[in-house]
């Protein structure tokens, strides 16, 4: 962990920060001196977030913000800028999947095209469900980007942080949306990189492996805490035989936010438990 107050007077803002694992995010960045803006599309779950930094000496707020609506992020800024300034810092953690972006079964066989209303095949993938995926998560981190950005451009200052996964390395089985949408998110990083690199921006992205949040836990685990299947073949392909806690996020994200980091820019930063490295043999 990096040295108390190591980001103070640091603005920073999160997206998707009423969640398990931005909200630990948040937490650690406030720990260490940064002014905190917790944006969530629940304001219950960012205020919630807020309350908990606050009540430890720490400074936050938390505000509603729709990530694939500019005007609500515009207005989200305004507040921003009304209590601690402008943004140094964006980690853009808002994403997800949608079950209609994802098959039944990992691989098509003949008998599925015999027709299963049980059954969702790639041929029966809906549109809008893989739009509504490839929205949130790609749509949902340039929106930010765009308004908050602003901020770091007029200043030739600042730091982003995308939240990709691993597997836009390797796509994952039943989940073409949300593979491709996280894939979109790493490439995006590294043009924006680019784009930025002479007004002293760094954009960076984390790639979380498997890590029990209420998004995943039904598909992982079962109501006793069992492994599903899924689960199971999980855990069989990550070398180090678990899943990942909020807490092995925040050496990496902290590395990303400091000094320590500072000729880095445009990469993906694997925290997987070894699980893109490994071949399965």
């Amino acid at each position: 962990m990096l040295g108390e107050n190591v980001l103070e007077n640091k603005v920073v803002v999160i997206t998707g920060g009423g969640g398990v694992l931005c909200g630990s995010m948040a937490e650690r960045v406030a720990a260490q001196g940064a002014q905190v803006a917790i944006l969530d599309l629940k304001k219950e779950n960012a205020e919630k977030v807020a309350q908990s930094i606050n009540s430890k000496g720490g400074r936050a707020i938390g505000l509603e913000a729709n990530v694939l609506e500019k005007a609500s992020l515009l207005k989200a800024q305004a507040e921003l800028h009304k209590n601690f300034g402008p943004c140094d810092i964006l980690i853009n953690g808002a994403g997800g999947n949608h079950p209609k972006g994802t098959t039944s079964k990992p691989f098509l066989e003949p008998e599925d095209l015999k027709g299963n209303e049980e059954l969702t095949t790639f041929f029966d993938l809906d549109p809008d469900g893989v739009k509504f995926v490839f929205d949130l998560n790609f749509i949902g981190t340039l929106l930010p980007c765009q308004v908050f950005a602003k901020d770091m451009a007029q200043r030739q200052s600042g730091n982003i942080i995308n939240i990709s996964s691993m597997n836009a390395f390797t796509p994952l089985t039943k989940i073409p949306a949300y593979s491709g949408a996280k894939a979109a998110i790493t490439n995006f990083t590294q043009w924006l990189a680019v784009h930025f690199s002479k007004m002293n921006i760094r954009v960076n992205a984390m790639a979380p492996g498997f890590f029990l949040t209420e998004q995943n836990r039904r598909l992982l685990t079962e109501e006793n805490g069992a492994l599903t299947a899924r689960g199971n073949t999980i855990i069989e392909h990550t070398p180090m035989g678990r899943f990942g806690s909020p807490e092995d996020l925040l050496g990496t994200l902290d590395w990303l936010c400091g000094d320590g980091s500072a000729f880095v820019t445009g990469v993906t930063v694997p925290i997987d438990g070894g699980f893109s490295a490994f071949s399965g043999v």
